[in-house]
């Protein structure tokens, strides 16, 4: 379990001063230039050793994207673009930081940039979050004054931070279309290569991180690499802030240490599940994007990447929903579904034609008017939508139908069942 002294995020909850003399006070913005003076290679090489991993799904190696930049500045300008756009259902902690403790992010910004030798960096924020623009930009207002950053700043490093509100489209939580909306284009995903390193926000060199990965930065660099990989699994180092939401008695976001066992997390910080551990039937450990995962799995399963890869799922961005037994199975996918139907951009076929069809297909098998026969046969699309987009959002659409009949085929069943036997006179569909 993680100690109070260990904890980066220090004012998650709000209960102090979010601004600058509050930040200083918990150590935001100490010995900034002294990490700057050591140069960049030291910077990226201390992120390298911590084993930081992105904490905006994808779980990357954070030090190994920033070398992918170009070690040199040419032609063309280099940018950080940092992504606040925090659209994943059950994701909601990045809207904690930027409320309660954005000078730690701010400074994280400078550093990163910095390090990849970038004079500008773009945050790109969700559209609904209007509050935590008007106090992340209050922050970045206090900088400036402070010659904190800016041109001509206290650190040496010529840094502008600005902060772009996004329109609400949960696509552009995808890093290619992220930059085409902060370019003012419509949000859909750009075909890789080329990547963003080589060719990002108009054209140039960029690097596109999740607020998380980027405001724990500064205290990496001052407790050290070796601090930060003491917390976790080999692989999965580090603390991290996971929102725990649905059946538990009481729902919250804490800050832990990676490789924490689920049962652990739920009993020690939401006071355990609602009717006692037995009651539970199913967790999504990383935000509706990933297989849910059952109750006898959940008994022992470690929250780190790979640990609930080895599971077929993932931690994502460790948005944890719980579900009691109380919970339609069916019912609750076929409600995710229809997210990913609404959030599909259309730009890829199997997307933008399956995620419907998977969506009307589940809506009918929520009340048993199927066949037995179309379970298969929503597995067989799913398969055929994954893998084959230009985003992960046609994975994101297939995993939890995937993890539905992996896992609660028998629910479905079940229901398909009941309804025949509540209205024989319906006629049978052909098999095909």
């Amino acid at each position: 379990m993680l100690q109070d002294k260990d904890r980066i995020f220090t004012n998650l909850y709000g209960l102090q001063d979010p601004f600058l003399e509050g930040a200083k006070k918990r150590g935001a913005w100490n010995a900034t230039k002294d990490m700057l003076d050591m140069g960049p290679d030291w910077i990226i090489g201390q992120i390298k050793d911590s084993g930081l991993r992105g904490r905006g799904g994808a779980g990357f190696p954070t030090g190994l994207k920033w070398s992918f930049m170009p070690k040199e500045v040419k032609d063309r300008p280099h940018y950080l673009v940092v992504n606040a756009d925090e659209s994943e259902p059950g994701t909601c902690k990045d809207r904690e930081i930027m409320r309660h403790d954005p000078h730690l992010f701010i400074e994280g910004c400078l550093i990163a940039s910095f390090a990849m030798k970038a004079n500008a960096c773009y945050i790109y924020i969700r559209g609904e979050y209007i509050f935590e623009r008007e106090q992340l930009q209050k922050a970045i207002d206090e900088a400036y004054e402070a010659k904190l950053i800016g041109p001509g700043n206290i650190h040496g490093w010529d840094f502008d931070l600005y902060l772009s509100h996004g329109a609400g489209a949960y696509i552009c939580g995808e890093e290619t279309a992220l930059l085409e909306s902060l370019e003012g284009k419509k949000g859909q995903p750009r075909l890789k290569p080329p990547f963003p390193a080589g060719a990002g926000l108009y054209g140039c060199p960029t690097t596109v991180n999740n607020v998380e990965s980027i405001a724990v930065v500064g205290t990496i660099l001052r407790r050290g690499a070796d601090w930060f990989k003491g917390f976790g699994r080999e692989n999965n180092a580090g603390t991290k802030l996971f929102c725990i939401s649905g059946h538990v008695n009481k729902p919250c976001n804490v800050e832990e240490e990676m490789s924490i066992s689920l049962k652990d997390l739920l009993e020690t910080h939401c006071g355990g599940v609602k009717g006692g551990w037995d009651n539970l039937k199913a967790v999504i450990p990383g935000g509706s994007s990933v297989r849910c995962l059952p109750k006898d799995i959940c008994d022992d399963v470690l929250m780190d990447f790979d640990a609930l890869r080895e599971h077929q799922s993932g931690l994502g961005t460790a948005a944890v929903i719980v579900m009691d037994k109380s919970t339609d199975m069916v019912k609750a996918i076929a409600r995710i579904a229809y997210f990913y139907k609404h959030e599909s951009c259309g730009q890829c076929t199997p997307c933008r034609e399956g995620t419907g069809w998977m969506w009307r297909v589940l809506t009918r098998m929520a009340k048993g008017d199927a066949e037995m026969w179309e379970i298969d046969k929503l597995l067989d699309v799913a398969g055929q939508i994954e893998g084959h987009t230009i985003c992960a959002l046609g994975d994101a659409a297939a995993w939890p139908i995937q993890g539905l009949i992996q896992h609660f085929r028998h629910e479905i069943e079940d229901k398909i069942t009941a309804y025949r036997a509540n209205k024989p006179h319906v006629a049978v569909m052909a098999a095909e």
